[in-house]
C-alpha cells in the first residue's frame, strides 16, 4: 500500500484545491460588497451617519445587494423573545394534540436566520420606539424616539432637524404601494415608526402633545399618518386599533355607545382620510373589511384602543378580524400594484400580554402571528417577495426546570427526578417541597405577595396593582390550575408591569436577498437588508445621490429630498 501513498496524496490535494476554487469563502459571501466604516469611540462617535453607514456595510458584506425583491413584508412580533417563540411552538403543537417540542411555527421553516442586537443608544434594555426606528430607518436612536435620531426625549425643538426617512416613506417616494397592519393602536410605537417623526412616542393625539412642543412645531402622531402622503400617496392600507386617536370628543364611537374620540383640536382624521380617498373604504369590523376588498385604499380602525387579544377576539360585539385576515386583506390590496409593495405587519399584543405577566395570551397571540405569516407565505412567491420575521426586543419570560417530554407548557413541571432522575414521573419540587411551573417571569405583577388589588398568593389576569406587600414565601400550586387562561405566572421581583429583556432576538427570512440574513447583527442593519435587496428602493436612494461608487446606499438620506414636489401627480 505504501507505494500508492504519493498518488493518493496528490489526488487528495487536487480534490481539495478544486473545492477551494469553487466554494465561496466562509468569510466572504457571494455577491458581498465591502464598505469602509470609520473606527469610532463608543458611544461618543455613534452619529446618525455612522449608524447608517455601518448598517449598510453589514448588509452589503453578506450579499444583500444581490437581492432582486419586488415586494417586502416585515413581520414584527412585539416583545417576541426567543423564549416566547419556543414556548409558543410547543403550545401550538400541544393544542393540536401532539407532544409539542417537535412543532415549528411558520417562520421557523424559513431558510435564513440571524440574531438582532436590540439596545437603544441610551439604554441597554430597549423600548419599542427606538428599536422599530432602527429597523425602519437604519439608524439607532434613544428610547422613546419615533423616526428621529438620538436626542433629548420630550424636546421638540431638538428633534425638528433630526427626522429620518423610513423605508415605508422611501417606497412611497419610489412609486411602490405601502401598507401598515398592527393589532395595537396605529399610533403606537411600532406602526408609528413607519411613518411618523416624534422625539416622544406618547404624543399619539393632540391632547398628548405639550403646548410648548406644539408651539415649537411638533405634531401628534395620528395626524402624521395622513401627512406622510407628502412622500407619494401615503399608506394605501392602514389596519389596526386606535379609533380614539383619530376622532374628536364630539364623535360617538360606532361600536361602543359609551365612548367618544379623544381629539380636542376639532379634527376628525377619519373624515379627512375619507376626503383624501373618495373611492377608499373606512372600516371598523370584519364584515366591512371583507366588503372593502376592491377598494383602492383602506383605513381600518377596529377598536377605540388596541385591538383585542386573539383569545378574546370572539367576544367582540361587531366581529374583529384576526391578524391573518388583516394580512390577507393587505396583501390582496397591495399586490394589485405592479410597481411592487412594502408592508409592515405587527403582532403587537404579544408584548402587552408579557407586560401583564400572562403567558397564555402572549402565546396565543404568537400563534396568531404564525398564522398570519403562513397566510403571507401562501399568498406570495419566494421568487419576488422578501419576507422577514423578527422582534423589536425581548421579555423576562423564563423556561425552567426539567419538564418531561410533552409536559403541558403552561403546566406545573413534572419530571423523573431532575437532570439525573430515573424515578417515576411526578411533580417536581423546589427546595421547600413546593411545585412550580415551567414558565415564570423574572419580574412583573405576578409577584405573589398581597397587593392593593388581589390577596397573597397566585394572581389572576387582569392584575394592575399600584402597591405590593412583601411575600412571605412561594404559594403551594398543587391545587392551582396553572393552565387557566387567566393564571399569571409567578414573578420574582414585584413590578406594576413586567419589563423588557435586553438579550438578542431572532430574525428569520425567505425570498430574494434572504441569504444575507445570518450571524449576529445590529438591529438597524435590518433596514439595510431591505433596501439593498429591493432594487426599486436601492435605485431611489442612488437617484438621490446617497450611494457610493459600488451602488451601495451609504449616505444618510434627507427626508425632504424624497417628498413630492409641487405639481407632481400621486
Amino acid at each position: 500500500m505504501s507505494r500508492f501513498t504519493p498518488l493518493v496524496a496528490a489526488v487528495t490535494t487536487l480534490l481539495l484545491g478544486a473545492c477551494a476554487s469553487t466554494a465561496p469563502s466562509s468569510s466572504a459571501a457571494v455577491g458581498a460588497v465591502q464598505v469602509d466604516v470609520p473606527a469610532i469611540a463608543h458611544p461618543a462617535g455613534e452619529t446618525p451617519q455612522w449608524w447608517y453607514r455601518s448598517g449598510a456595510a453589514r448588509a452589503a458584506s453578506t450579499g444583500a445587494m444581490d437581492g432582486k425583491a419586488k415586494n417586502v413584508i416585515l413581520f414584527l412580533g412585539d416583545g417576541m423573545s426567543l423564549t416566547t417563540v419556543a414556548a409558543a411552538r410547543i403550545f401550538e403543537g400541544q393544542r393540536n394534540g401532539r407532544p409539542g417540542e417537535e412543532n415549528l411555527l411558520s417562520w421557523e421553516q424559513f431558510p435564513a436566520t440571524a440574531f438582532s442586537k436590540t439596545y437603544n443608544t441610551d439604554s441597554q434594555t430597549p423600548d419599542s420606539a427606538g428599536t422599530m426606528t432602527a429597523i425602519t430607518t437604519g439608524v439607532k436612536t434613544h428610547m422613546g424616539a419615533i423616526g428621529v435620531s438620538a436626542g433629548t426625549r420630550n424636546d421638540c425643538a431638538d428633534s425638528l432637524n433630526k427626522g429620518l426617512l423610513t423605508w415605508l416613506q422611501l417606497a412611497d417616494s419610489a412609486g411602490m404601494a405601502t401598507g401598515v397592519v398592527s393589532t395595537a393602536r396605529l399610533t403606537h410605537a411600532t406602526p408609528a415608526a413607519t411613518y411618523a417623526h416624534s422625539p416622544e412616542r406618547n404624543w399619539e393625539n393632540d391632547t398628548d402633545v405639550p403646548e410648548e412642543a406644539k408651539a415649537a412645531g411638533c405634531r401628534d402622531i395620528a395626524q402624521q399618518l395622513l401627512s406622510t402622503s407628502r412622500f407619494g400617496r401615503g399608506p394605501l392600507v392602514a389596519l389596526g386599533g386606535g379609533r380614539g386617536e383619530f376622532t374628536t370628543v364630539e364623535e360617538r364611537d360606532p361600536e361602543y355607545d359609551d365612548k367618544v374620540g379623544q381629539r380636542l383640536d376639532g379634527r376628525s382624521l377619519v373624515t379627512e382620510w375619507q376626503q383624501a380617498h373618495p373611492q377608499g373604504a373606512y372600516v371598523w369590523n370584519a364584515k366591512q373589511l371583507q366588503a372593502a376588498s376592491k377598494a383602492p385604499a383602506i383605513l381600518g380602525l377596529f377598536e377605540p384602543d388596541h385591538m383585542r387579544y386573539e383569545a378574546e377576539r370572539k367576544d367582540d360585539p361587531a366581529g374583529e378580524p384576526s391578524l391573518a385576515e388583516l394580512t390577507q386583506a393587505a396583501i390582496a390590496n397591495l399586490s394589485r400594484h405592479q410597481e411592487g409593495y412594502v408592508l409592515m405587519v405587527e403582532g403587537a399584543r404579544i408584548d402587552h400580554a408579557n407586560h401583564s405577566g400572562n403567558a397564555y395570551r402572549a402565546l396565543t397571540d404568537t400563534v396568531a402571528m404564525s398564522d398570519a405569516v403562513r397566510a403571507a407565505v401562501e399568498a406570495t412567491s419566494d421568487q419576488d417577495t422578501l419576507i422577514i420575521v423578527t422582534a423589536d426586543h425581548s421579555h423576562t419570560l423564563n423556561f425552567v426546570g426539567y419538564p418531561a417530554r410533552g409536559n403541558p407548557i403552561l403546566g406545573k413541571v413534572k419530571d423523573k427526578g431532575g437532570e439525573d432522575g430515573a424515578g417515576k414521573l411526578d411533580l417536581a419540587r423546589d427546595g421547600l417541597g413546593l411545585p412550580y411551573t415551567t414558565l415564570t417571569y423574572a419580574n412583573g405583577p405576578g409577584y405573589t405577595g398581597a397587593t392593593n388589588q388581589q390577596p397573597v398568593g397566585p394572581k389572576q389576569y387582569p392584575h394592575n396593582p399600584s402597591s405590593f406587600d412583601p411575600s412571605t414565601g412561594r404559594p403551594d400550586l398543587t391545587a392551582v390550575d396553572t393552565e387557566h387562561p387567566d393564571y399569571m405566572q409567578e414573578a420574582l421581583v414585584p413590578a406594576k408591569s413586567e419589563s423588557h429583556g435586553g438579550e438578542d432576538v431572532g430574525i428569520w427570512a425567505r425570498g430574494p436577498g434572504s441569504k444575507a440574513v445570518r450571524g449576529t447583527m445590529e438591529q438597524n442593519a435590518i433596514y439595510h437588508m431591505i433596501v439593498q435587496a429591493t432594487p426599486r428602493l436601492r435605485q431611489r436612494l442612488c437617484d438621490a445621490g446617497t450611494c457610493d461608487a459600488k451602488g451601495v446606499p451609504v449616505e444618510l438620506p434627507k427626508p425632504t429630498a424624497f417628498e413630492r414636489q409641487a405639481g407632481d401627480s400621486k
